[in-house]
């Protein structure tokens, strides 16, 4: 995010365009906070050269359900007239383009980036910030198979990637890990662990299970509570899964193998962006903001067959993603 912000930054002040930063998404230009420094901040290249290698968010984010209705759309339509602004860069995902495409009918041009690291938008090869996200991971699971194989130790981690298991398959990929469970698939229990006791058999006391955070969500059935208190571990009633619980009962399912978990959690999203980020947030935001000096609105930016481009919203939104099933058996039948 901030390697884009710097981009736009540099771009605007090379055609002589003053910028402003809406700070926490739309909620900004709803004016939710009493000091208007709070919403909104003008931005100078010597304000935000220095912070294109810098993790998180300079401008902060946030969701904004209130941009769903039409009433808080036209407060923002009259915020950004009233402030003479005549053009915005939106960064971020499906549900921020949704907004942005709803600016546009209001006559407020826009150009969106893409800026998600589950890399879960159809029209695009890659966002913002995704191969950042698993070049964490891949550090992660690396040193956490290195323990593993010192302790004869299985591993479950944990990544993220609530609809879309990109983060997970590519972090297998590039880590050889021995399975992968993710959204997109349906899954059991009993299915993952006859994986894990393979390798078992095989002798691979290290294999590694990458899950991605919302790969619960395509489990078959699993009475959790049932299987917990019959192994005399505390438990209540309708728990979720989790990366330590399945962790547990992989442990039981295989033959009392030390399985451990880790959730690499939001280390994902504070890391200095990669290389390829930068690359990609300097060539989009240099690109949003010749569109937008150029007249030209209601696109959004992305990578298509390895070269930056752009499109109508509308025809960007309505792009199913693809998810790489040849990767995903891949990694699991090997």
């Amino acid at each position: 995010m901030n390697a884009a912000v710097m981009a736009v930054a540099r771009s605007a002040a090379f055609y002589g365009m003053p910028l402003v930063g809406i700070k926490r998404g739309y909620n900004g230009l709803l004016r939710k906070s009493a000091n208007i420094k709070d919403d909104m901040q003008e931005l100078h290249l010597d304000t935000v050269l220095d912070i294109a290698d810098e993790p998180g968010t300079y401008l902060r984010t946030a969701r904004c359900t209130e941009f769903l209705e039409p009433k808080y759309r036209e407060l923002a339509v009259k915020t950004l007239r009233e402030m003479e602004i005549g053009g915005l860069v939106v960064v971020g995902g499906d549900g921020s383009f949704q907004g942005a495409l709803r600016l546009c009918e209001l006559g407020i041009p826009c150009v969106g980036i893409p800026g998600t690291i589950d890399n879960d938008l159809g029209y695009t090869e890659m966002t913002l910030g995704f191969d950042t996200a698993v070049n964490v991971c891949v550090d992660a699971i690396r040193s956490i198979r290195a323990t593993s194989r010192s302790h004869d130790r299985p591993a479950v981690v944990e990544v993220m990637g609530r609809h879309c298991g990109d983060i997970a398959v590519t972090a297998a990929v590039s880590t050889g890990s021995e399975i992968v469970v993710v959204p997109e698939v349906p899954w059991t229990v009993e299915g993952v662990a006859k994986q894990l006791q393979r390798q078992l058999d095989r002798g691979n006391t290290r294999a590694t299970i990458v899950m991605a955070e919302g790969c619960y969500d395509s489990m078959a059935p699993f009475d959790l509570y049932e299987f917990l208190t019959s192994h005399g571990k505390p438990s209540y009633e309708g728990e979720p899964m989790s990366a330590g619980r399945f962790a547990y009962v992989m442990k039981k399912l295989c033959g009392g193998a030390e399985v451990r978990a880790t959730v690499i959690g939001y280390t994902q999203r504070g890391a200095e962006p990669t290389a390829r980020d930068s690359a990609f947030a300097f060539e989009a935001g240099n690109l949003a903001v010749r569109l937008l000096r150029d007249g030209v609105s209601n696109q959004v930016i992305g990578m298509r067959h390895g070269r930056v481009t752009y499109m109508p919203i509308e025809t960007a939104l309505s792009q199913e993603r693809a998810f790489n099933h040849t990767l995903f058996e891949l990694v699991n039948s090997i």
